[in-house]
């Protein structure tokens, strides 16, 4: 039976980060644990996780405020572990982002998705979300 968790301890933080790494590969394993616990401290980050004995599909969000959308749930990271993808369980996933964003007071639910991700881009069209912007951005130290 698949549950889907919050990751609040270490172990499990680093339980997810196998799948994690399908889609952060460059954040090395001996540092994903304090980048984690860093951004849970100081920008309200949290990991969920869908887990059957084994982590099929982890998200990375944060809730926060803006004038443009008010109350809102951002999805950092979404990924599913490869092999287990078009199984549902990203979607399962989202789905409970999407209802614990409810239960938050969240008025939307916001995400970005690499312009080369069509299949990602597929599966948040099926679950009824819009394109509404471009993403912008700009390297300041030439990394």
């Amino acid at each position: 039976m698949s549950e889907i968790k919050l990751a609040v301890t270490d172990q499990a933080i680093e339980s997810c980060y196998a799948v994690m790494a399908e889609l952060r590969p460059h954040v090395p394993r001996n540092q994903f644990l304090t980048r984690v616990r860093n951004q849970m401290e100081t920008a309200n980050y949290q990991l969920a996780y869908l887990t059957d004995g084994e982590v099929k599909a982890v998200a990375g969000f944060r809730i926060s405020e803006c004038l443009a959308w008010g109350q809102f749930l951002y999805v950092d990271d979404l990924v599913a572990k490869s092999g287990e993808r078009s199984r549902g369980n990203g979607g399962l996933l989202l789905d409970w982002l999407i209802e614990y964003a409810k239960t938050q007071g969240c008025r939307q639910l916001h995400l970005d998705s690499r312009v080369q991700r069509f299949d990602a881009h597929r599966f948040y069209l099926t679950k009824r979300m819009k394109i509404e912007a471009h993403h912008f951005s700009l390297l300041l130290n030439g990394d």
